[in-house]
């Protein structure tokens, strides 16, 4: 009994050692290790260069660590204040704190008017982080502000856009002396097809752009315009002649006329294995870069957001759409047949219609962050591309990714099993890749985060900007006929408030536009 006792007394004394020592060497789980401001990481263009890159909505991270230098993955709040002054008084803006899965943090704020004088205060429990206060020259303006500073050369040096790009340098092969007053009357004609196709020819002249729209449907021109204004605001763009197609599918086949006349150069936002369109990217990653922390609900930074743990997300794959592809439906059939593998259903019909008896009922539209409360995300084609995949290689579960000829103007760069995980396009072996990704949890969370390193490096707002920039620096190089305003084009003005601003450096005068 005696020998009990003393066993049972040292058990407790060992216990209050342990702990003891937990206490202090902040052993255990990650949220009771304390935020160390001097490790902790803050970088991001919000911070390091906001005078440069004019954003819609400008954006930094933060990554706490303790006093160990090692990450703390537990989400942190964050004090952030900016202070500086506009022709209001105090600089006025929006802001908010993403939490991203892994306990690093997105911070993107939105100014109302530009302001000087701006420094950025980001504290946690009242001490400032590495670099805080950030002091910036010059002054931050509006994106609204019509003040382009520069060639686009000199911008893209400036914001450390990336030299070159693989797919802007493939789809300009074909391209190397473009001469359009041979090429204008013949693209209109070729394209002469109101029904079916409608695109646009723009003139950019001077940092002014133009454009004569053909076709019934060129409401999305829209998008079009507003890239292009947006970025003669930041530089000068080269002069330079382009056509746009408005549609989904890309237009300049291969082989046919092109193999006599050449390819025609018209630009699209999706490509395909069979043309020779010159890719930008989508309207859909194009709005949600412009409209950040504005009229979208959905953008490339928001999408990031916390959701459910790796461990309590649903272990099986998870599909919603419209009926845009034969495929989706065999899609909505596997998931009947492999109910514990596969979530799958459609929220409309419209070109299968008359088969809603058989793969419907339609289920109602949700929000994709409710997406991520599984594991494994399917990613199949819809009239063209699924403009989703960006998206989906952001939030926090691993992508399953149908083999497909379209493309998107970042596919290049993917890679099968780091990015994300193939499977055929006629879905021959996708049960076979969701079971592989469920018995090989770890690899799958690791291609989950190669994704959302993939797209931290390549699909934020200011890759986006990037991405426009240098397409059009090359393309014009390749331009050898003169730079005209045409007949019956319309001139797209910029937002009266663009010309309300304190611009230092513009390179063009106000009474020249």
């Amino acid at each position: 009994m005696e020998d009990r006792l003393r066993l049972r007394k040292y058990v407790l004394v060992w216990l209050l050692i342990v702990l003891h020592s937990c206490y202090f060497a902040s052993c255990g789980n990650a949220a009771d290790r304390a935020v160390d401001p001097k490790n902790s990481r803050v970088w991001g263009p919000g911070v390091e260069m906001p005078d440069r890159a004019t954003l819609p909505a400008r954006y930094f991270f933060i990554e706490p660590r303790d006093a160990d230098n090692q990450k703390i993955n537990e989400s942190q709040k964050y004090d952030i204040h900016i202070i500086g002054q506009s022709r209001f008084g105090s600089c006025r803006y929006r802001l908010n704190q993403i939490d991203r899965h892994d306990g690093s943090s997105i911070v993107r704020y939105r100014l109302a008017e530009s302001c000087s004088d701006v420094t950025i205060h980001v504290r946690h429990n009242e001490a400032h982080l590495t670099g805080s206060p950030f002091a910036i020259p010059g002054t931050l303006y509006s994106e609204q502000c019509y003040c382009p500073q520069g060639s686009v050369e000199e911008w893209l040096e400036t914001v450390g856009c990336p030299a070159g790009d693989p797919q802007i340098d493939m789809d300009l092969i074909p391209f190397r002396a473009i001469n359009f007053s041979s090429l204008r009357t013949r693209m209109i004609q070729q394209y002469d097809k109101p029904g079916s196709i409608s695109h646009c020819n723009y003139v950019i002249l001077r940092n002014q752009v133009h454009r004569r729209c053909y076709g019934q449907h060129t409401g999305f021109s829209k998008f079009m315009d507003t890239i292009l204004l947006s970025l003669a605001r930041k530089f000068t763009l080269p002069d330079m002649e382009m056509f746009v197609n408005l549609g989904d599918w890309p237009l300049v086949k291969k082989g046919g006329p092109s193999r006599t006349t050449g390819p025609y150069p018209i630009f699209s936002w999706c490509g395909s294995d069979d043309t020779f369109d010159i890719v930008m990217p989508t309207y859909d990653i194009t709005e949600s870069t412009l409209e950040n922390m504005g009229r979208v609900m959905l953008d490339m930074l928001s999408v990031q957001r916390r959701g459910l743990p790796w461990a309590d997300k649903h272990a099986k794959a998870f599909w919603r759409g419209r009926d845009a592809r034969r495929e989706r439906l065999e899609l909505v059939a596997l998931s009947r047949r492999y109910p514990e593998l596969l979530n799958a259903s459609l929220t409309n019909f419209f070109f299968f219609r008359d088969e809603e008896s058989e793969f419907g009922p339609r289920v109602a539209h949700i929000s994709m962050h409710e997406f991520f409360d599984y594991r494994y995300q399917v990613n199949v084609d819809g009239t063209v591309a699924a403009y989703r995949l960006p998206y989906l290689l952001a939030g926090s579960s691993v992508v399953l990714k149908q083999d497909s000829f379209y493309y998107e103007h970042f596919y290049r760069k993917l890679v099968p099993m780091r990015h994300y995980i193939p499977f055929e396009a006629d879905l021959s072996n996708l049960v076979q890749q969701i079971e592989w990704a469920r018995e090989n949890d770890e690899k799958a969370r690791e291609i989950r985060d190669n994704a959302n390193a993939f797209i931290n490096a390549n699909l934020l707002p200011l890759d986006i900007y990037c991405y426009h920039a240098l397409l059009f620096k090359e393309y014009a190089k390749y331009i050898v006929s003169p730079i005209q305003v045409q007949p019956g084009m319309e001139k797209i003005e910029q937002p009266e408030e663009a010309y309300h601003c304190p611009c230092e450096r513009t390179t063009l005068p106000r009474d020249e536009l």
